[in-house]
């Protein structure tokens, strides 16, 4: 007998060859990650197909998260998701339709949480707000080198530096009773509330000993020209005879300048003002002003130049080599954008020889101010 013959299996179906450079998409399901089945696999190697971006899931984010509580107790679980998942970089693109959802629905949580925060704080005040009694009695242990730092802090400290009660405290703070002060700015004057403040920092010059060795360590001689006289305006112009040191006849000439702003400088934006019961405390007419002090060996006949803009200010040495030769030139309108003064077009003043070179700001000790100020 012919052998039975099986019956054929039907045929395998063939599959089909996927595309050269398409990549099986994973589908991931949140129901699938617990935290039994979170391993190094599901960071380290991640299939790109499923994220693109690298980011890790926020179900698998969730997962770790608890499995982080359950290891680490109280102190991890006080760690919230979202930062789990700023940390995972859940602002990148995702490549599958739920990302897209979940990115979309956390961007509108964070926008709907900024703008709760926005109208809880429509101002941006954040912090607690102190009485002024509490910064002026702050100010009383101020130095006086660190008064426009206390002054920054907020606006009540800056009011604060406003009132008469904290020049006077400074003032009796540092006043010692052999110190020498003019008669303006001794203890009895100072009860005018008018030009209370350019008094006190006046006499700080006097009486405070940081204060003073600056001023005494300023050469009769400056080492550079001086750069903050230029485009200045001359108020005043004085000379007188005075006696040297060698016990020769010397001739001091005085300039008062007043500091010109640059002219890009919005004169309408002038910053802060002191309350107007203040007005008077911060009254100073020599404020920006100062005062350039040339001495010279013979008497050097000077033109009028009150009224004038000082433009360029040069120290040479003298034509006998053993002193200096000071160069001054005065135009009718200042010079900006850095150009160079045309000497034709303006008055120049030279002065030759000259034995010293000081220039005074208005709280220096030397400065000669108004005893009626």
């Amino acid at each position: 007998m012919a052998p039975r013959s099986r019956p054929l299996a039907p045929p395998r179906p063939v599959a089909a060859m996927p595309k050269r450079g398409a990549r099986k998409r994973l589908k991931f399901r949140a129901d699938d990650v617990s935290s039994e089945h979170v391993t190094v696999a599901d960071f380290a190697n991640s299939d790109p197909a499923v994220v693109r971006s690298g980011r890790v899931k926020k179900a698998v984010a969730n997962a770790v998260q608890k499995e982080v509580k359950s290891l680490c107790g109280l102190e991890a679980s006080r760690v919230p998701a979202e930062e789990v998942l700023s940390l995972s970089g859940e602002s990148c693109d995702s490549s599958d339709e739920m990302d897209a959802k979940e990115s979309s629905n956390e961007r509108t949580g964070c926008r709907k949480k900024k703008s709760k925060r926005h109208k809880e704080n429509p101002d941006g005040d954040v912090g607690e707000e102190y009485p002024i009694d509490i910064w002026l009695l702050l100010a009383s242990y101020i130095r006086p080198e660190d008064i426009v730092k206390f002054s920054l802090i907020c606006k009540k400290a800056w009011t604060v530096t406003c009132t008469a009660a904290f020049w006077t405290r400074l003032y009796r703070r540092h006043y010692t009773l052999d110190a020498y002060l003019p008669l303006r700015l001794r203890p009895e004057s100072m009860e005018k509330l008018r030009c209370l403040r350019a008094c006190v920092i006046r006499s700080l010059y006097h009486m405070y000993e940081p204060f003073a060795s600056r001023v005494s360590g300023n050469p009769a001689i400056p080492e550079t020209t001086p750069s903050t006289l230029r485009n200045s305006k001359c108020l005043l112009f004085w000379c007188r005879k005075i006696d040297g040191n060698r016990q020769e006849t010397m001739w001091e000439f005085n300039f008062k300048f007043k500091k010109q702003s640059p002219r890009f400088k919005n004169n309408c934006c002038k910053g802060l003002q002191p309350p107007v019961q203040y007005q008077e405390v911060h009254t100073n007419p020599d404020q920006d002003c100062c005062l350039l002090q040339i001495t010279t060996f013979n008497f050097i006949f000077v033109p009028i130049v009150m009224g004038m803009i000082f433009t360029l200010f040069t120290i040479n040495v003298s034509t006998d080599m053993r002193h200096h030769r000071v160069r001054l030139v005065f135009q009718d309108s200042p010079v900006w954008n850095g150009k160079k003064p045309r000497v034709d077009q303006g008055m120049q003043v030279v002065l030759d020889p000259v034995y010293s070179v000081r220039l005074f700001d208005w709280w220096h000790p030397q400065y000669p101010f108004s005893q009626k100020a």
